[in-house]
């Protein structure tokens, strides 16, 4: 079975910091770990809608991602001190959002939800999926709430990890690189998680396309 490649530009904010500012929130951290609140404040300031941004996609709700986002950066503040001094902060704090979340979501179950314009389907693997969700076609407003619901059902069918590496890559726009060091694995693994996280998406969305009792399909060969 063909993949579907979700490639996204990485947007400005789902970048990793350059190396001036990871060597200024070393500075940052250090100044922190005395007692200054201001220094942490800044770190906070730096990375706040990245951590909710990230922690959002895993959980679909404001209102848990913003507690989640709080308690990962408390949770940071208390273990300052076992940060190592060349360690990155930014890799860091994200992997403590992301264990506080994985562990949120096995207690609680929420569901994942993503928006069809976080994809970015590749034409040659199933063009009447692309057909569908592309802005040049009159047919994107086909039943494309009904598509958006396939999706979020397809989503929440992954597991915690899969659904993270989805979100981290193809909605945060991070690197294989970058997510192997927040998931603490490497990039082999990284890879072999997002293609199978695509494939299963791939093969939802591929059924319910060919299903002839889909409105969507009747309006698509009509």
């Amino acid at each position: 079975m063909n993949s579907i490649l979700l490639e996204k530009a990485p947007p400005p904010s789902a970048a990793p910091p350059p190396s001036s500012d990871a060597q200024e929130d070393q500075q940052l951290v250090k100044r922190a770990r005395t007692g200054e609140m201001e220094a942490y404040d800044e770190l906070v300031r730096r990375y706040q809608e990245r951590i909710y941004a990230t922690i959002y996609h895993m959980t679909a709700n404001h209102e848990d991602a913003n507690d989640l986002a709080q308690e990962t950066f408390i949770k940071a503040y208390q273990a300052l001190k076992s940060l190592k001094g060349d360690s990155s902060f930014f890799t860091w704090v994200y992997r403590i959002a992301i264990n506080k979340t994985i562990n949120f979501l096995k207690q609680r179950k929420n569901k994942m939800h993503m928006s069809l314009n976080d994809l970015d389907f590749n034409a040659e693997h199933d063009s009447d999926l692309v057909a569908l969700i592309s802005e040049k076609t009159p047919r994107r407003e086909v039943n494309l709430i009904e598509l958006q619901e396939k999706l979020n059902a397809a989503m929440q069918k992954l597991s915690d990890i899969h659904r993270l590496v989805v979100a981290l890559h193809d909605v945060q726009g991070m690197s294989h690189e970058e997510i192997s060091n927040i998931m603490d694995c490497n990039t082999g693994t990284v890879r072999s998680r997002l293609f199978y996280a695509r494939q299963q998406l791939q093969a939802y969305l591929s059924d319910y396309l060919k299903s002839p009792r889909a409105p969507l399909r009747k309006s698509l060969i009509s």
